[in-house]
């Protein structure tokens, strides 16, 4: 008998982020990973710079400071919050904690790519929903749910499509949950979110003892290459998810730059600032050229091309990447019309507009 691994592991695709080379182009303009444009808090930089001088200590493996920082940043109880390494490691983490062979996993049609990996790897099943216009639908996703359902994902809003769901919806759909499925709000883009419909789901995670809350500081904070997540919970979650989590799962620095971060709002109203204006402005532009863009409330657009004359997203990717512009192709979310680009500096903004200006008029 060879070593071998457990059934279904090798079935699993690996999660492919956004590319960040192109050949021919030292530095390429990367709108691929939905990444934050101007970078981090100065703050933040300071911070992990400073941490950097004590590599040879263990980090705190309670994460204190920074879940205290949270807490102070939106009123709410740190023994509530557990902090990992980016949402990615949270989800998986759930997985570990309650997901066993054979449960079911509850996900929009165009959900984030890795809450079906976290079923697979829990040799669990994932269900996607329909959606209705590239949207959440409550009804479909509640009439997904069996008895064999033990989580149910939903980001809000939606990576890759950028559509969301309002208060409302949310509420509606866990007032139709069964208590034994734990609905996970993914928020890593609500800092972006601008309409009074809103919420990233902390009053129900604060209420109800079967929602969990997920944010992130990869995106509004800049912090991706940091790795820091967090959620917050019903106590019994939380609880259950420090236990499967590794004792020292976050960096120092990168502990020291997320709470320096958090405490820095001043830059993050300065990045929200900035991501309304070119989030405008390339929704405008790129519609006048004839495109089809879906209306987004995050730092990213879905842009659908015809794909009639050879107009299709394949050869609009590869037109881009010969100008030097990286946007991502979303084949592996079944939207393979579509491509999603990334909210940039001003001169990407304006150069990727020109470039696709180029590609439909030749």
């Amino acid at each position: 008998m060879s070593v071998a691994p457990l059934p279904g592991i090798l079935d699993i695709v690996p999660y492919k982020g956004g590319e960040a080379k192109v050949p021919g182009f030292e530095k390429p303009w990367k709108l691929s990973s939905n990444e934050n444009p101007l970078g981090c808090s100065p703050r933040a930089l300071q911070a992990y710079r400073a941490a950097a001088d004590e590599l040879a200590i263990y980090p705190d493996g309670e994460h204190a400071g920074l879940r205290t920082a949270i807490a102070h940043r939106y009123g709410l109880d740190a023994n509530r919050i557990m902090c990992g390494s980016g949402s990615d490691e949270i989800f998986q983490l759930l997985g570990r904690a309650f997901l066993d062979q054979g449960d079911e996993v509850v996900q929009s049609a165009h959900g984030f790519l890795v809450y079906r990996l976290t079923a697979q790897q829990a040799g669990a099943v994932c269900i996607s929903a329909p959606e209705t216009n590239l949207t959440a639908d409550v009804d479909a996703l509640l009439g997904c749910v069996t008895t064999k359902t033990k989580i149910m994902f939903l980001a809000n809003p939606n990576n890759p499509t950028g559509t969301y769901l309002p208060y409302s919806e949310i509420k509606r759909l866990h007032a139709g949950l069964p208590s034994h499925v734990l609905l996970v709000l993914d928020a890593a883009y609500s800092e972006y979110v601008q309409t009074n419909d809103y919420s990233s789901g902390l009053e129900l995670a604060g209420q109800e003892g079967n929602v969990l809350m997920t944010r992130t500081f990869s995106k509004i904070h800049g912090l991706a290459a940091a790795r820091v997540g967090w959620c917050y919970g019903p106590q019994l979650v939380i609880d259950a998810l420090n236990r499967v989590r590794g004792p020292f799962n976050i960096s120092a620095p990168g502990l020291a730059a997320a709470e320096a971060a958090i405490l820095d709002q001043d830059f993050a109203n300065k990045s929200i600032i900035f991501n309304a204006q070119w989030l405008a402005y390339l929704t405008q532009e790129i519609r006048l050229l004839g495109l089809e863009v879906t209306p987004s409330v995050g730092n990213f657009l879905l842009v659908r091309f015809p794909g009639e004359n050879g107009k299709t997203s394949s050869a609009a990717d590869n037109f881009l990447r010969e100008r030097g512009l990286i946007v991502r192709a979303v084949k592996a979310y079944q939207l393979d019309d579509y491509l999603r680009i990334s909210v940039g500096l001003e001169e990407p903004n304006r150069l990727l507009v020109a470039a696709l200006k180029d590609f439909m008029a030749s």
